[in-house]
């Protein structure tokens, strides 16, 4: 399968595993992401770390989750390392829509007070 998750400390880590997140894939993660966010999950991290490449339609589908998880005041961060991805968020704005870490230890311990 393209994604997997882990809970660590609590917080659920959505793993993407493509190299590229494209449209042949979204909605499939859309649902993905709704369906943990449905069992309650509302603290989530989207780990990207794995994508080289990122397109509109993906970020759609995280934007979707995103709503979701603010309705019920929860959060959802995304980690990516690769520069090509960091360059399409900020060229999109969604750096300031998004907390963006650069890996899983580091958002996850975003969470912590």
């Amino acid at each position: 399968m393209n994604f997997s998750q882990e809970k660590i400390n609590g917080i659920l880590v959505e793993h993407v595993h493509l190299s590229r997140a494209t449209k042949d894939h979204a909605e499939q993660f859309k649902k993905f992401l709704m369906k943990d966010i449905e069992e309650n999950h509302f603290d989530m991290i989207v780990d990207l770390s794995e994508c080289e490449f990122i397109d509109s339609t993906f970020i759609s589908a995280l934007v979707t989750a995103l709503k979701a998880i603010n309705q019920k005041e929860g959060s959802l961060k995304i980690i990516t390392n690769h520069s090509e991805v960091q360059s399409v968020l900020e060229l999109t704005g969604m750096v300031k829509v998004f907390e963006v870490h650069k890996d899983v230890k580091e958002a996850v311990d975003s969470y912590r007070p």
